[in-house]
């Protein structure tokens, strides 16, 4: 099961033994056992008001405190009365409740016509002293007590809204004064009061933030508001939004004022079924769901009001005849909104990416089912807080690691594996244990994910996680997934998306929830997806530079470029420098580093045109926390891979073939690379080696001259996948990879291959065909690390070439100088020799400073290699 419950509070387990231990309990053994105790309220501060009738048919009040696990009792009724709001204030002075007095049958029968039959009260309660009349209708009526400041020592003042089915709700202002260690109400005879919201058709408290939502009809459409309260007792209205919902109940709903034992769980329902959710990063959600017409099918629709559109959702149900939910129950995960239809579904629609359908779960089945909750009314009163109303429980909501990882494991469907990976790093804040089994999974299912590339996504979302918490706006700046747009789509369930108008701030210099909402909705009108850091212009700019000469290297441009990777790599090797046991990156790799500072650089742009009032310093640190963590997360796979698969110490061993294991991670470092590719994203030019003692020492690293001060050196991420390759790949597959850029020929790798193999004809054929794809540069190295005739052909081969090339259709006028001849007699070597002989004496000479290459050289290199493959002996 995705979703798990914690049962925080249980009518049974903690309010039931502490009646009994007080003879009150006698009610909870007759025939109305369901409706005897029940949950009335949820205070803010998680106090929760519930009742109970005695055994003289008395109604009691009681009140449980979730954080001192302990029972009062707050009020009692000599009457059998149907509580059906109540609330206590911050100060535990006063208690507000409204209850049914008479059904219509009592009031005929009594002839009582002229008594109302709801009423709402007032009451002193620290100690019990007056009871006051705030309303004594016909309808009913819901209190609740506002919670403008947590914590408040003490206060004078107490604020009660009054919300009528008469489709108004009103603020009353209490004033108390403390006499004779008495608290009483000050002018009882008129207290003062306010109208917040009139004509309203449907309200929902938000206790946590003590707004007040609600909609007022206009023509065709509904009209959403919201009044929020201040700690300074006042309250504005903030927003107001054009909703395409049509609304033709009379009767009015209310959600969150107070909580009904379920009475008519069996009526079907026929009200508006809405909630509205925020979340702590700026969030504001509208899910509605009303009856279908259409048997076997179900609509729900949630109005992401952050991002300007809705989606509206058609899912096919497996079972239409199993008893069910009356409604779709909507739960608030802050992240994460879930539709839930017990014994068919369970919906999780990711609130600030809603875009891409892949990135919410739809479960059906076993994996859909949540343990503990019935087939009947639930609400969700706080985040992440789910109020069963029939059973009386109280549970705290979670998404379960573990499921989640089995999930991941069992899925057959691409947008299920995105949705649960997404979902695990950024909903479930990854822990290293879980990011250790995803990258376990990874490894295991590269092959099995054909829409997505699954080392990018973690890459990403990873990155997205750990960054954008620490800086406000910072998410809509960097990006969360490596996909543009998504084509497939979810089994049994239609989509359908309209673009809707953006709700109207009616606030300035709002703070908050309020601020952030508000910077979304700007995002949204100047193009969102623009605001995404993306890499094109990165990828350009490096490609250019790549092919830059050396003189050009040496530019402002280009140190400051190399400055900045300097940065990365100190500011990675302050992060565990207690814990390393060799330096982090000990191996020059200028692509890499190129690629990094370049990154750097465009990414402080990217930050400083849209966060410029952070702050050059703050900026500067982002930047340099962002290409480090990638930089770590790319560590984080390979020395994962590396303890899965259990390498030996021999993957530079050339002179060894490769074992399964050592192929399985050579593929692995193959796709990370291509991951890497694709979001030209740089990749360590060494791996840093922590915690792994000798062991995985062993596996890494590389014996360097003693005059570099260290015992080993890092190999970077290149020369660990060619060597694996050479160990792994027949000779012409790794020559294949290394034509197409898989393989990057890197000179710690070449110098141990040269150095290391000896020179049979396997061998100097694999030498020798490394030799001829070295660049110019690192060519000109490799001669130092193999002295060998097929080295000296090689070379003198290249020699000939640039001479041809600069003689070009020049003919040779003088006459060809005589020469020693050789010992053997070859007479299209002799040819070949004078016609380079003329060259040479035209002032040509291309390696004279450099390597003393000349005719003689060639000749000579001609002659041995000649005699090599003859199987001769040269003298």
């Amino acid at each position: 099961m995705l979703l798990q419950l914690a049962a925080e509070f249980d009518l049974q387990r903690d309010v039931v033994p502490w009646l009994a231990a007080r003879g009150w309990a006698v009610a909870l053994d007759t025939s109305e056992k369901s409706s005897a105790l029940y949950i009335v309220n949820v205070e803010r501060n998680g106090k929760i008001i519930y009742t109970w009738k005695g055994n003289q048919r008395s109604t009691h009040i009681g009140l449980y405190d979730l954080q001192m696990k302990e029972n009062e009792h707050l009020y009692t009724f000599e009457k059998d009365l149907r509580i059906i709001s109540c609330s206590i204030n911050s100060e535990r002075t006063l208690l507000a409740v409204s209850f049914r007095q008479y059904t219509e049958e009592e009031r005929v029968t009594h002839l009582l016509q002229s008594v109302s039959k709801y009423l709402a009260l007032l009451i002193e309660i620290h100690p019990i002293n007056n009871v006051k009349v705030l309303k004594a209708v016909d309808s009913c009526v819901r209190v609740q007590f506002l919670y403008p400041v947590e914590d408040r020592n003490s206060s004078t003042e107490s604020h009660l809204l009054l919300v009528s089915e008469d489709k108004y709700i009103e603020q009353f202002d209490i004033h108390v004064a403390e006499e004779e260690h008495r608290v009483v109400i000050q002018n009882s005879g008129q207290l003062p009061r306010a109208r917040v919201a009139d004509d309203l058709i449907w309200a929902q408290w938000d206790m946590t933030e003590q707004r007040l939502f609600y909609i007022v009809p206009k023509e065709s459409r509904s009209i959403l508001r919201c009044v929020q309260f201040y700690p300074d007792e006042n309250f504005n209205s903030t927003l107001e939004s054009q909703l395409d919902i049509s609304v033709n109940d009379k009767q009015v709903k209310l959600v969150n004022f107070g909580y009904n034992d379920c009475e008519d769980r069996d009526v079907p329902s026929k009200s508006l079924n809405l909630q509205v959710f925020t979340s702590k990063a700026g969030g504001l959600c509208v899910c509605c769901s009303l009856p279908s017409d259409i048997p076997g099918e179900i609509s729900y629709s949630i109005y992401f009001l952050h991002k300007g559109f809705s989606k509206t959702f058609t899912a096919s149900l497996e079972r239409p005849e199993t008893p069910q939910l009356k409604e779709v129950a909507f739960l608030n995960l802050d992240y994460y909104v879930a539709a839930y239809l017990p014994g068919q579904f369970l919906h999780l629609l990711n609130i600030h990416h809603p875009d891409l359908l892949c990135y919410s779960l739809f479960l059906t089945g076993e994996d859909a089912r949540i343990d503990m909750l019935p087939n009947c009314s639930i609400q969700s009163p706080l985040v992440s807080t789910v109020l069963d109303c029939c059973i009386g429980r109280l549970y705290a909501m979670s998404i379960s690691d573990s499921a989640l990882l089995k999930f991941l494991q069992n899925s057959k469907r691409d947008s299920e594996r995105l949705a649960a990976l997404h979902c695990a790093l950024l909903c479930v804040r990854s822990t290293t244990d879980l990011e250790m089994k995803i990258i376990w999974w990874i490894s295991e299912n590269l092959s099995t994910c054909h829409s997505f590339d699954p080392i990018q996504e973690f890459i990403i979302a990873s990155l997205y996680c750990r960054m954008c918490p620490e800086t406000n706006n910072l998410d809509k700046l960097l990006p969360y997934t490596s996909l543009l747009d998504w084509t497939g789509v979810i089994p049994g369930v239609a989509c359908a998306t309209d673009i809707i108008s953006l709700p109207v701030l009616e606030m300035q210099n709002s703070k908050g929830f309020w601020e952030k909402l508000d910077s979304n909705l700007e995002s949204v009108k100047y193009a969102e997806p623009h605001l995404h850091y993306h890499n094109n212009v990165l990828r350009r700019e490096w490609r250019n530079l790549s092919e830059e000469t050396e003189e050009r290297r040496a530019t402002a441009y280009l140190r400051n470029i190399f400055e900045n990777a300097k940065k990365v790599l100190s500011h990675l090797d302050a992060w565990d420098s207690e814990e390393r046991l060799v330096p982090l990156f000990q191996e020059e790799d200028y692509q890499q580093q190129l690629l990094m500072g370049l990154m750097v650089a465009q990414l402080k742009d990217h930050l400083m045109r849209h966060l410029q009032y952070v702050g050059k310093k703050k900026i500067d640190q982002i930047v340099l926390d962002y290409v480090a963590n990638l930089l770590n997360l790319v560590h984080r796979i390979m020395k994962e891979v590396w303890k899965i698969h259990q390498l030996h110490s021999c993957i530079f061993c050339f002179d060894e073939r490769g074992s399964e294991a050592e192929f399985r991670v050579f593929h692995i470092m193959s796709r990370i690379l291509e991951a890497a590719n694709g979001m030209c994203m740089p990749l360590p030019p060494g791996l840093c080696l922590t915690r792994l003692k000798d062991k995985l020492i062993s596996l890494l690293c590389l014996e360097v001259e003693e005059s570099v001060g260290f015992r080993y050196s890092n190999a970077g991420f290149h020369s660990l996948h060619l060597g694996l390759g050479v160990r792994c790949l027949p000779l012409h597959t790794l020559l294949h990879y290394i034509d197409n850029g898989v393989l990057h020929l890197t000179e710690t790798c070449v110098r141990k291959l040269l150095k290391d193999l000896d020179d049979n004809e396997k061998n100097e054929k694999l030498k020798f065909s490394i030799v001829t794809r070295l660049p110019e540069a690192l060519g000109l190295k490799a001669r130092q690390f193999w002295d060998h005739p097929v080295n000296a052909n090689f070379r003198a081969r290249k020699y000939v070439k640039l001479l041809l090339e600069k003689l070009g259709n020049r003919q040779c006028s003088r006459p060809v100088p005589e020469r020693h001849p050789v010992c053997v007699e070859f007479l299209p070597l002799n040819y070949l020799t004078n016609v380079l002989a003329e060259i040479e004496s035209q002032g040509v000479h291309l390696y004279e400073k450099q390597d003393h290459i000349n005719v003689r050289f060639v000749e000579e290199a001609a002659l041995k290699h000649t005699m090599m493959l003859l199987g001769l002996r040269y003298s």
